[in-house]
């Protein structure tokens, strides 16, 4: 009998919802959407979760099972769970973690229980497909004590990262470097479908370039701005508000905008260029540690539809066998090298929704 799975993804202003009725990895999706504008037209995640639970009434839709992304799940949880008060309260231990994430995701699961208190909820972790880093990935050159307490790389954007896994197949995937370009940006080093190593570590703030998000900083750079009375707040807004493309351009952070403008904004240029920079030095150091590459993936809103933006990252890999096929790159399609590269670069449309609900399908049918 097909289960039907509801698949919730609170984001910082916004939750996007999907619903799928599937038996183990297969399913149909039965319907999706987004509620916008959390904190300004609907006050909070708890209040999106209603008036996402009240569109679904109004369809006929009441899921078997509800799973939740959280982005971090720590150190202990490393595969999905089912929510019990349990989980909850080291949810809220971890926060200090992810201050910024996981207070609205775990507004969102409270609500989801308590509008439907006979329905299984699950948490599905976006740092847990990252539990494979050997300890020489995972670990900081700092004092033991600072490990123990938890500061080392967990990882995000996992769930994306499995989809794509699970999407091509870790034997035609081999080793690959999967490059997760949206708002937030990451990479992933693959071999033999687990992560060996990722951009982003202790927060989502480390690594490439981003929208916002400066990427990687020499931390003497943060002290120096201490020194100069920079508090918490202020190097946040450095950090991950205020820089990426928005910073280097002084406009705007959608790529789309950037690409436009370039020809007759040289700023709109420069952030271009920074960007793909970042994303290119990141994919050659992917490559050094796998010893060469079989694969290069594409995913995220720039990943999947900005042609120019993967054609100049490309650019400078032919030494890894990274060929583009323009006509294909231009037409997005889903393997955009050239017939003869001896690496395949493939554009995979990501969808974190439907790996939450086969988690949740599978964690409420063992459950």
């Amino acid at each position: 009998m097909a289960v039907r799975s509801l698949a919730v993804n609170c984001g910082s202003s916004s939750l996007k919802y999907a619903v799928f009725d599937g038996r183990g990895a297969e399913e149909d999706e039965v319907v999706r959407g987004t509620i916008d504008r959390v904190g300004t037209v609907v006050p909070d995640h708890a209040a999106a979760v209603h008036a996402m639970v009240d569109a679904l009434d109004a369809r006929g839709v009441v899921p078997d099972v509800v799973g939740h992304r959280v982005v971090h799940g720590g150190v202990e949880h490393t595969s999905p769970r089912r929510v019990d008060a349990g989980l909850l309260a080291s949810l809220e231990a971890l926060v200090p973690f992810a201050p910024l994430h996981l207070p609205p995701e775990i507004l969102g699961i409270r609500a989801a229980a308590a509008r439907w208190p006979q329905i299984a909820q699950v948490a599905c972790f976006d740092t847990a497909f990252h539990a494979t880093l050997a300890e020489a990935a995972s670990r900081y050159a700092i004092p033991e004590r600072l490990y123990e307490a938890g500061l080392r790389k967990y990882g995000f954007h996992g769930l994306s990262y499995e989809y794509v896994v699970a999407a091509l197949g870790a034997s035609t995937l081999g080793r690959a470097v999967i490059a997760h370009l949206g708002n937030g940006c990451s990479m992933a080093e693959i071999r033999d479908g687990k992560s060996v190593d990722t951009t982003m570590g202790f927060t989502p703030s480390a690594g490439l370039v981003m929208g916002t998000r400066a990427g990687d900083l020499d931390p003497g750079l943060l002290l120096y701005l201490v020194e100069q009375g920079y508090d918490g707040l202020a190097l946040d807004g450095v950090i991950n508000r205020e820089g990426g493309l928005l910073g280097l351009s002084g406009t705007t952070a959608d790529v789309r905008d950037l690409l436009d403008r370039r020809a007759s904004d040289p700023r709109a240029e420069r952030a271009i260029d920074v960007f793909v920079w970042s994303a290119r030095k990141w994919v050659g150091a992917m490559a050094a540690a796998l010893g060469g590459i079989d694969s290069l993936v594409f995913t995220g809103g720039i990943g999947e539809h900005a042609a120019p933006v993967r054609a100049a990252i490309a650019a400078g890999l032919g030494h890894l066998g990274v060929e583009i096929d323009a006509s294909r790159n231009d037409a997005n399609a889903p393997v955009i090298s050239t017939s003869g590269a001896r690496c395949t670069v493939h554009v995979v449309p990501t969808d974190e929704e439907r790996i939450v609900a086969r988690h949740a399908r599978s964690v409420a049918g063992a459950s």
